[in-house]
């Protein structure tokens, strides 16, 4: 049985917070509840970049219910002008009593001025509450935020014996409904998905989130070293979102000239024959691209493992047998010698999806440390 308390209106704002994941661009997902007398009486989200902030949205529904109010906010709320004002001085202005914070802002512009703030007015302040829930909804953020690369997201469907098509390469369907489903949730969520140029070539995809309700289209990018997607793939040709083509220096001028014509935009990512990953990672960093959701072949899907390159993998594993030496594995790549170089996973959890199970973790790179 649930008991009334703080951490049953923190959960409120978690739950608002989570609402609106995928929306805010670089911004952090944050809620709001506002209570008082043992009511609540204002509830707020950050809905878009550049918009009012979570803790205007829900004291502006408090309105003067606001004043010796609690204020919960899965955020510490922010003490320097951007491209809205500080929400500290709005809380302040309210005349609010006590304010709940599940964790502090890792951006340095806030990093505990938030905090700071409004103690310094008189304001309680309690830091902590469900920290860890508010962390892991803005990984990505977080991870941003602080080195200016996008938290990737590897994901990717495959039988019981490992294998994520069958030997001619047929992979429709691996998973059931259900799971397709929730992974155009996560492309909802991610700002863009990438895949490997030889999955093009052969699914010609589009990559876009289908779903029973209105959804955001990630933008989509291809790593394609030697410039073979071709101007007439699907994903060129629908205009739903921008498409962005990693390939190297000296790539045919030809084919980068009629891709862009075509309004792709061609990346040169590192001299030789492959992509530099982590070098094309850097680059969609400056371009604000916060989060990619991974879904490549297992060459990429290796490749990124192996450059240490993948913050978190969700594997579906349908109740399916398919065999074969030659079928594809989730991760192709040279692998390790020994058992004790092997990347272990962290926080796992697992989660029946329909017919499948999602297994996700978080890849922890020891051997890779000094890299």
């Amino acid at each position: 049985m649930d008991v009334l308390n703080d951490e049953t209106y923190m959960k409120l704002a978690l739950d608002m917070a989570e609402s609106a994941k995928g929306q805010t661009g670089i911004n952090p997902v944050v809620g709001c509840v506002v209570v008082s007398g043992g009511r609540v009486v204002g509830l707020g989200a950050h809905l878009k970049r550049g918009e009012g902030h979570a803790e205007v949205h829900a004291l502006a529904m408090a309105g003067e219910q606001a004043k010796g109010a609690t204020v919960y906010v899965t955020l510490e709320p922010c003490s320097h002008y951007g491209r809205t004002p500080p929400c500290c001085e709005r809380i302040i202005e309210a005349k609010a009593s006590r304010v709940v914070v599940a964790s502090l802002d890792p951006n340095p512009l806030v990093a505990g001025r938030g905090v700071a703030r409004l103690r310094e007015e008189g304001i309680e302040v309690e830091v902590g509450l469900l920290g860890e829930a508010s962390q892991r909804m803005n990984e990505a953020f977080n991870k941003f935020i602080t080195t200016g690369m996008p938290f990737v997201t590897m994901k990717t469907a495959m039988t019981l014996d490992g294998k994520i098509a069958a030997k001619t390469g047929d992979s429709r369907y691996v998973s059931g409904p259900q799971s397709r489903a929730f992974v155009h949730t996560l492309r909802h969520q991610n700002m863009a998905i990438m895949i490997g140029v030889q999955t093009a070539l052969t699914d010609d995809p589009e990559l876009t989130t289908r779903l029973s309700v209105p959804a955001l289209h990630p933008v989509r990018i291809v790593v394609d070293s030697k410039l073979r997607l071709s101007a007439q793939a699907r994903m060129v040709q629908d205009g739903l979102s921008p498409v962005i083509v990693l390939t190297v220096e000296g790539s045919d001028p030809v084919r980068k000239a009629e891709l862009a014509a075509h309004g792709v935009e061609v990346i040169d990512c590192g001299a030789g024959e492959k992509v530099d990953l982590r070098a094309a990672l850097k680059i969609l960093g400056e371009r604000e691209i916060a989060s990619i959701l991974l879904e490549g072949g297992g060459l990429l899907n290796g490749a990124m493992l192996e450059s240490g390159l993948l913050d978190k993998v969700i594997l579906f594993v349908a109740p399916k047998l398919i065999g074969g030496a030659s079928s594809p594995e989730a991760f192709a790549f040279g692998g390790f010698d020994k058992m004790s170089e092997a990347i272990e996973m962290t926080d796992m959890t697992t989660e029946r999806i329909g017919s499948d199970i999602c297994i996700s973790g978080y890849p922890k790179y020891v051997q890779l440390q000094g890299d």
